[in-house]
């Protein structure tokens, strides 16, 4: 805190659904003493994301926090007591950052999906007056570097097919500096014919609404038939489906693209920036909806006239990875070909922190956690499978695809294999990278 005997300490109990702030009083000369007491509590019948935005304001009195209490993430001030003083955002939108506060001028800034899941932009809003600004103005994704003091900050903005361009603004939001164009990238960019990528909404059987986008070939013709590869990841907190620069990986979609790819994504169920209830959804049955959706948008995509349906692929990495392997297995009659990079295919095998968070323990909720592993739906794989993973992986352990090797084999399943000795989740390192897309590469090409 702003005092120097009053330290807060935040404190959850382990099915991550109770907060609790602690003020401890602490008198520092002798005899020394320590007295707590709870000022706030939060609790969920889900869970509580917690975050380090947690800001004492120098009035000695008040601090801010952020909560999806109201079912989105908005940001509040309370009194040392713990007692709401204000709800300082509110909306059906979430908040996506907070940068801080300014309190001389007694305003804070962040960045939230106000106008879409889809974009990003920064605002600032006052405490005790009725400012409310969006600062960014171009359409896409905006995030915000702000200066010490909150006098200046720069602006990042790139869309789904325009790279970075990064400039200086006031607080403001006066532009005062063009700092970076990518000018010389945009030319090179047009040597390649690049498609755009689309961005579309399709509804799944269970009636919900959901954003996904797509990279078409050179040159298409609706009187064709295309075959399709889903990328995906599809777990809590990373979204697809947004509309900013994607980088290599949307460069190596719109390769795929010219190899006569139409190449797609969808944010299922339990993705971001879309409320506490859409997130949540997925609580105690990770990767049931998400396959459930995966597997609607693979019907939907086959039910085009311009798709050759049984040309239907999908390929993630890490929890994507994990939902290749259940659409592989639950969606095997709609998926053909699937490339699983560092999958989870067992919750019990993953860090407890998060799992048990959307899990609970395999103790309370064991049906849960079998009914999603895929290593418990191998039986029911029809295509080209690939499974890659690297040896010293420390995010998803190897562990996990030796479990689904065995799984495979006692199923008698035919699939490939690929291991990378000695590298991590991102499988980085020498020419690795290259070795890794190439191989994804000519396996669609030979299987899709």
């Amino acid at each position: 805190t702003k005092s120097n005997d009053k330290l807060c300490v935040m404190r959850m109990n382990r099915h991550q659904n109770h907060l609790e702030f602690l003020m401890t009083n602490l008198k520092l000369e002798q005899p020394f003493s320590i007295e707590t007491s709870t000022i706030y509590e939060e609790r969920s019948s889900t869970y509580i994301e917690i975050n380090d935005n947690l800001i004492f304001l120098k009035d000695g009195r008040t601090f801010l926090w952020n909560s999806e209490k109201d079912g989105f993430n908005h940001i509040y001030q309370f009194g040392l007591n713990g007692k709401e003083i204000q709800q300082l955002t509110s909306g059906k939108w979430d908040v996506i950052e907070f940068y801080g506060v300014n309190e001389e001028e007694g305003l804070i800034y962040f960045s939230s999906a106000q106008e879409n899941a889809l974009e990003r932009h920064v605002y600032v809003k006052g405490i005790n007056k009725r400012t409310f600004k969006k600062l960014s103005e171009q359409s896409g994704t905006n995030d915000a570097a702000f200066s010490k003091g909150f006098k200046y900050y720069i602006n990042y903005h790139s869309d789904a097919n325009t790279p970075y361009y990064i400039t200086l603004h006031n607080s403001k939001g006066k532009l005062q500096r063009v700092l970076k164009t990518n000018d010389d990238l945009k030319r090179t960019l047009k040597e390649y014919e690049l498609s755009t990528k689309e961005f579309f909404t399709f509804e799944n059987t269970s009636g919900v609404t959901l954003n996904a986008w797509m990279i078409k070939p050179p040159n298409f013709d609706a009187n064709k038939q295309y075959p399709v590869y889903v990328n995906i990841y599809g777990g809590p907190g990373h979204n697809t489906v947004t509309d900013e620069w994607g980088g290599r990986n949307y460069l190596y979609h719109q390769l795929l693209a010219q190899e006569g790819y139409i190449v797609v994504s969808v944010d299922p169920r339990g993705s971001m920036y879309r409320g506490k209830e859409f997130k949540h959804s997925t609580y105690l049955q990770l990767g049931k909806l998400e396959t459930e959706d995966f597997i609607d948008f693979g019907k939907h995509m086959g039910n085009q006239p311009y798709v050759d349906k049984t040309r239907i692929g999908i390929q993630g990495w890490s929890y994507g990875g994990y939902m290749t392997s259940l659409c592989m297995t639950k969606g095997a009659d709609v998926f053909s070909t699937g490339i699983a990079v560092a999958p989870v295919t067992n919750w019990r095998y993953y860090d407890s922190v998060y799992t048990e968070r959307f899990m609970r323990t395999p103790q309370e909720n064991a049906e849960g956690y079998d009914d999603n592993s895929p290593i418990n739906h191998v039986d029911k794989l029809k295509g080209s499978y690939l499974l890659i993973h690297g040896s010293s992986d420390d995010n998803v352990h190897y562990q996990n695809s030796m479990e689904m090797v065995d799984a495979l084999v006692r199923a008698n399943k035919q699939f490939d294999l690929f291991f990378y000795p000695n590298k991590n989740h991102g499988i980085y390192g020498g020419n690795t990278r290259l070795h890794l897309f190439t191989m994804m590469l000519n396996y669609t090409k030979n299987n899709l």
